[in-house]
């Protein structure tokens, strides 16, 4: 690349990192500018700054109980879980109290700071609702560790009744953008999810939500993603990797690259300044890009095992996350 073409690179991120310091908004069309940049480390190394100044160097954990698998109605050309297509996803029922409460004492005794308890299907029928806000009355007697669901979309008196068992958060991922999702999944709507992030926001929980990158979406798609998720207030942000699930209509999607799944992260990170990004599904994907994703704005991570497929365990998590120069 010639010198001069370096520096008008490099005044150009440093301008808009100064606007995102500064506590302005970047808009679609720099964000688009941002991506297409040549030097990607002056881009990454940007995104890590405004993370440091806008953050701190808190590292923020989470981990989650596959509280419910399998049979799930809808059919999300992702996901393991849908009973429409052949995964040999394991199926049952919720799970009783005693593994689940236990689990998350263990999680709390390692230091993570979040349990979420996540159920496969539409919506989690009322009769289990009430059997999870009886988990959650149990785990927040013995341990101060926050407690967050992701159940799919439930209504406003459904929330309400998670927040008061001590619920405090709900997780529901818009996935994409509004104009790829519908070819992703024709079962529910993004309308249907936004309206279910809003009914939780009413009640008083705080929402999670983000989405996954892979799935054959342009970089259109993933900065529509992240100004969607912008106009809803999100501060917390799992930013899922493919992992192709064979018999899903997505087996055989295209790997992203390192720089793609970087520049990714870097683009969340400018236009969400003050938010956790956070690693989520797909990790063992990117073991080798951990790092590099670190300096590039991501200060969050569901740790331990994942839903459906392998993740890093909890103590190992919690070492790298130290080691990278991070209180929890």
């Amino acid at each position: 690349m010639p010198v001069y073409l370096f520096f008008i690179i490099k005044k150009m991120i440093e301008a808009f990192k100064r606007k995102v310091l500064s506590g302005e908004w970047i808009n679609r069309d720099e964000a688009l500018r941002l991506s297409e940049t040549s030097d990607k480390e002056v881009l990454y190394q940007a995104a890590g700054e405004i993370r440091d100044k806008m953050c701190g160097r808190h590292f923020d954990t989470c981990s989650i109980v596959n509280a419910r698998s399998g049979r799930c109605s809808e059919n999300c050309k992702w996901c393991a879980q849908s009973a429409v297509f052949k995964t040999h996803v394991e199926n049952y029922e919720l799970i009783d109290a005693h593994t689940c409460i236990e689990l998350a004492l263990k999680n709390a005794e390692y230091g993570v700071s979040k349990f979420s308890f996540v159920t496969s299907g539409k919506a989690l029928s009322d009769r289990n609702i009430d059997k999870i806000c009886d988990y959650a009355r149990q785990i927040r007697k013995r341990t101060p560790m926050h407690l967050c669901a992701s159940m799919g979309l439930l209504n406003e008196v459904q929330l309400a009744r998670l927040k008061e068992a001590g619920i405090s958060r709900y997780h529901c991922n818009l996935e994409s953008s509004p104009r790829f999702f519908p070819g992703l999944c024709s079962t529910h709507t993004m309308e249907d999810k936004i309206a279910t992030i809003r009914a939780a926001q009413t009640v008083g929980m705080e929402v999670c939500s983000g989405g996954i990158i892979g799935m054959g979406e342009t970089t259109e798609d993933c900065i529509d993603l992240a100004l969607t998720l912008r106009e809803l207030h999100i501060k917390s942000i799992p930013i899922n990797i493919l992992n192709p699930i064979p018999g899903t209509p997505l087996e055989n999607a295209t790997a992203l690259s390192d720089d793609e799944i970087l520049t990714s992260i870097a683009l969340f990170r400018f236009i969400h300044p003050c938010a956790y990004l956070r690693f989520a599904g797909g990790r063992l994907l990117i073991q080798h890009l951990e790092r590099r994703a670190i300096d590039a704005g991501i200060n969050a991570a569901i740790v331990g095992d994942m839903l459906t497929t392998l993740g890093s365990k909890v103590l190992e998590d919690m070492h790298k996350i130290k080691e990278a120069g991070f209180h929890l």
